[in-house]
């Protein structure tokens, strides 16, 4: 028999007194910048940041550069199931869900679900099970059904009542463009998402969204300096109003010229043949403090917690409901 699982939602609101729980990834990027010393001033300067980043965009009916503010909610997604008569919980992912302050209207309307995407299965397929794999292979390879797990997991939370019930539409996760892949500026130009890119080969992360069940386009936003991938289902340039695309903008560009300013913090914005690098030099820093090699050690600790808490113990189980989730 296999597992099978439900869901629950906690929020959790991200502002200057944020401080991550103890069953948070610490990895998760916004959890790195709630730590240390710095904490507050880091959360102050990037809630200050994504405020006008987004009036920088939502120009119209906005003199003065200050009619919104964004308010972001954590969720953190738990998968509960019944393992030999014993009910189990394990932490699927956390994405952000974000709200926008019209201060003229004062109203508050929905912004966009998803933005950041983070995911303890997800470190330890990269982390973990990529690391294993190629351990003794000449060339670096991607194991059969990579990916596949995962992407189930995720569409059986997206499709369930508990998502539906919390969320009207569609997450849109926001990432960065990947290191290793050439992107191509297009004709096609959108008012708010910019700019769009395209590139000739998937990357091993937009594959893994595919897994998911979301599709990628690349476009760089007015005034940015590099393009950003978004992942979504539907129609992304339909299915979402202006304010919904501004307010994913607004918080993962900023967010990402804190993770990778050698990108989107450049000194000169990307050309129209592009090749993002961590290598690049001619970049500002912001005045948020980050711990970039932190993160990454802890996505193998996380990684190798979930293979200890969750691969191992259930792996069969997992294989079975896998294999029979509808394509």
């Amino acid at each position: 028999m296999s597992v099978e699982f439900t869901f629950a939602i906690k929020k959790t609101r991200f502002d200057d007194d944020y401080s991550p729980s103890d069953d948070t990834r610490l990895t998760t990027n916004f959890a790195n910048l709630a730590r240390g010393a710095h904490r507050r001033e880091n959360l102050q300067n990037v809630l200050r940041m994504i405020d006008s980043r987004f009036n920088s965009l939502a120009h119209w009916d906005n003199p003065n550069g200050d009619r919104y503010s964004v308010e972001i909610e954590i969720v953190s997604v738990e998968m509960n199931f019944v393992f030999n008569g014993q009910d189990k919980v394990f932490p699927l992912i956390e994405i952000l869900n974000t709200s926008i302050v019209d201060r003229i209207d004062n109203r508050r309307v929905a912004g966009m679900t998803g933005n950041n995407f983070s995911s303890y299965v997800r470190d330890y397929d990269f982390s973990v099970l990529l690391l294993k794999h190629n351990r003794d292979l000449p060339e670096f390879r991607i194991p059969d059904g990579f990916g596949d797990l995962h992407g189930n997991l995720f569409k059986s939370f997206i499709y369930s009542d508990t998502y539906r019930n919390s969320f009207g539409k569609m997450p849109v996760i926001c990432l960065s463009v990947s290191s290793n892949r050439t992107y191509h500026k297009t004709g096609n130009y959108h008012p708010v998402l910019g700019s769009e890119y395209e590139q000739r080969e998937f990357s091993l992360t937009d594959q893994y969204f595919g897994k998911m069940g979301m599709k990628v386009r690349y476009f760089m936003p007015p005034y940015a300096t590099a393009p950003l991938a978004f992942y979504f289902f539907g129609d992304l340039l339909s299915d979402y109003s202006n304010l919904e695309l501004i307010s994913t903008i607004s918080t993962m560009e900023c967010f990402q010229k804190v993770y990778r300013p050698e990108i989107y913090n450049a000194n000169a914005p990307a050309a129209a043949c592009y090749q993002p690098s961590l290598n690049h030099q001619d970049y500002s820093l912001t005045r948020i403090v980050y711990d970039r090699e932190e993160r990454s050690r802890l996505a193998v600790a996380q990684g190798e917690f979930t293979e200890e808490r969750f691969i191992e113990p259930y792996q069969d189980r997992l294989e079975q409901w896998s294999a029979r989730f509808p394509v």
